[in-house]
């Protein structure tokens, strides 16, 4: 299967989707620069060529752009190639999903719902390998404290801070210092 991207500016900066015959296959949150998203995309897309966006990828294009300048978009509408992720993964991004904008869980709350309690950290480690962030909204999930939790998109913690500010979520606690 041919995969395809595009990069275009949003208002953190330069983002990046790569799209198959199925839908999305990745989307890729800034980098430093527009040349570094682009070169991140091509890493993890091996053989991805850029193309002009289709009628569907650009309307995920402009679905992402309005939410990262505050339009309350949840994106739900996009097709995602969820094709060799695992089953676990899926249930995780299908539930983070339906998390609307400028609202939260948490780890254990996502676990709950999926009727696997006691798996939050399960629940991290497939959002931590979200291939669709923003789209898949795994910056809405925060640990129990209500901390950050973790964020392995390009700019980390910051980023998540960045787009839930964006969504109109109030402060999210610090982690704390150990010195």
């Amino acid at each position: 299967m041919a995969l395809h991207f595009a990069i275009f500016d949003t208002a953190i900066g330069t983002c990046g989707v790569v799209w198959g015959e199925r839908g999305l296959t990745g989307v890729h949150l800034p980098e430093s620069n527009a040349a570094r998203t682009g070169e991140s995309l091509v890493r993890r897309f091996p053989g991805a060529l850029p193309a002009p966006a289709t009628p569907n990828v650009q309307s995920a294009i402009d679905g992402i752009v309005a939410l990262l300048a505050g339009a309350k978009r949840d994106l739900r509408e996009l097709a995602l190639d969820l094709e060799g992720l695992p089953a676990f993964s899926r249930r995780v991004y299908e539930l983070a999903r339906t998390i609307p904008p400028g609202e939260t869980m948490t780890y254990g709350e996502v676990a709950r719902c999926l009727g696997r309690p006691g798996m939050a950290r399960a629940v991290g480690q497939a959002l931590g390998q979200n291939p669709f962030p923003i789209v898949v909204p795994c910056h809405r999930v925060l640990a129990a404290d209500g901390r950050m939790g973790g964020f392995s998109a390009p700019g980390g913690v910051a980023t998540k801070r960045r787009m839930l500010e964006i969504e109109g979520v109030e402060a999210v606690r610090e982690a704390p210092t150990l010195f």
